[in-house]
């Protein structure tokens, strides 16, 4: 279930670090259940980081995965993915394929880089730290 972004948040969650919109990925995925890609006539799209990492970037909402496909990946389209999806496909496809995810990355930063099981068991720890709360 997609959540509104406003312009305000958007612009406030862009200038976090890092670490700080991994959390916010982390948060929101957890919360809403869903987490976004891009795909293009090809599928998903993939990247390579600056340590030859083959990757798959993600996002915690649609607009912002959206601001991020310009130039070369401006024929690119968010494509939302379920949480239960992403745990019962994506997580042992991508740990077959060696690839990493790359979380929340923005125009000017590549995001955190992690292995897709370490992302499942953050979003695992946040349901179930979230529900005792």
């Amino acid at each position: 279930m997609t959540y509104i972004l406003t312009d305000a948040d958007k612009t406030a969650t862009e200038k976090l670090n890092d670490e700080q919109r991994y959390n916010h990925f982390v948060n929101k995925v957890a919360e809403h259940e869903q987490l976004w890609i891009l795909t293009d006539e090809h599928g998903c799209m993939m990247l390579t980081s600056d340590d030859d990492e083959d990757c798959i970037p993600v996002w915690p909402h649609a607009d912002y995965a959206k601001a991020w496909a310009v130039d070369d990946w401006a024929q690119c389209k968010p494509e939302a993915i379920t949480l239960k999806v992403w745990q019962s496909r994506w997580v042992s496809g991508m740990e077959e394929d060696e690839l990493l995810v790359a979380v929340f990355p923005i125009s000017d930063a590549a995001g955190v880089l992690v292995e897709p099981g370490e992302l499942q068991e953050a979003f695992d720890h946040k349901k179930k730290t979230g529900r005792q709360n």
